[in-house]
C-alpha cells in the first residue's frame, strides 16, 4: 500500500515540521503560527506513524528496528536520522 519511498518523504517533512513549530513555540513566541503548525505537525506526525507500521513487515525491520523507527518520530531530528538510516542500509535503493 505504501513504499518506503512515501515513508522516506514523510518522515522528512514530519521532522521539518517539528523543528519548525518548536522554533515558532519557543523562539519566536508566535501564538498563530503554533496555530497553523501545529495542526499541520500533527497531521504528519500520524501519517508517519501510519505509514511506518504499514511498511515494516514489507521492509523487513525486526520489532526493535520499528520501535527505533517509531521514536523517530518523538524526536527533534528523529525523522531526518531514519532517512539517514535507510539509506545507510540501502532501502532507498531496493525501493
Amino acid at each position: 500500500m505504501f513504499s518506503i519511498k512515501t515513508f522516506r518523504y514523510v518522515a522528512l517533512a514530519e521532522a521539518t515540521s517539528f523543528l519548525i513549530l518548536l522554533v515558532v513555540a519557543y523562539v519566536v513566541h508566535s501564538e498563530g503560527g503554533v496555530n497553523v503548525m501545529g495542526p499541520l505537525h500533527g497531521t504528519l506526525f500520524l501519517a508517519y506513524v501510519v505509514i511506518a507500521l504499514a511498511v515494516a513487515r514489507s521492509a523487513g525491520w525486526t520489532t526493535k528496528q520499528t520501535v527505533l523507527v517509531l521514536a523517530g518520530a518523538v524526536l527533534p531530528f528523529g525523522g531526518f536520522v531514519v532517512d539517514r538510516w535507510l539509506a545507510k542500509t540501502g532501502q532507498l535503493e531496493t525501493a
